[in-house]
């Protein structure tokens, strides 16, 4: 089987992408990424220097993975999905390196739009909401809700995020500032009102 690459697809020289891997049209794997068989990429996905893609990894279109990022089996990337510099996505919860847990692998899903900053940490098990947008360096341990702005170690929310990435103003009807975008909030949730 070899890998199923568009015509459209930019592959640096330095890239290993194995037989079985599938990359939409578009996509650009820069230096030293390693894209394992049985991965799935979508359309104009850019991968940064050293990413590493394992197998059976789902990774949407649009998605930017900057560098120094793993992404192993279990992690499923929806569209438009930011991941900055050496942030860091689990499988094992207890890993130990005598103790085989392949088993145990539990996923993460990161949904449409959201935001992951620069050397973050998701604990595998996690559900990121639909344009949810973590600080740099916080530690996520739960699901996060849709537009939810977390930081921390671990991640606690302190506002929400507009889909644009700006912080929503205080108030239960937001309005942001930059796109002009509104949203309701309804205790932990936080919803975009339809123009």
């Amino acid at each position: 089987m070899s890998a199923s690459v568009h015509e459209t697809v930019f592959v640096h020289p330095t890239a290993i992408v194995d037989e079985g891997a599938a990359l939409g049209a578009g996509t650009k794997v820069w230096h030293f990424v390693h894209v394992c068989s049985g991965a799935t990429v979508g359309e104009r996905c850019i991968f940064g220097q050293s990413v590493f893609v394992g197998p059976g990894v789902v990774v949407g279109n649009g998605v930017k993975v900057q560098n120094n990022v793993s992404l192993y089996a279990g992690v499923e990337l929806e569209d438009d999905v930011f991941l900055g510099p050496s942030c860091v996505l689990t499988n094992v919860m207890h890993p130990r390196a005598h103790v085989e847990r392949k088993s145990e692998f539990l996923p993460t899903k990161i949904r449409r739009g959201a935001t992951v900053g620069a050397n973050a940490t998701i604990v595998c098990g996690s559900e990121i909401g639909a344009y949810a947008f973590i600080g740099a360096g916080s530690v996520v341990t739960r699901d996060v809700a849709p537009h939810a702005l977390v930081f921390g170690a671990p991640a606690r929310r302190h506002g929400w995020a507009c889909r644009c990435g700006e912080r929503l103003p205080e108030s239960a009807a937001p309005t942001c500032e930059r796109c002009g975008d509104s949203y309701r909030i309804d205790g932990d949730r936080c919803m975009l009102v339809d123009p």
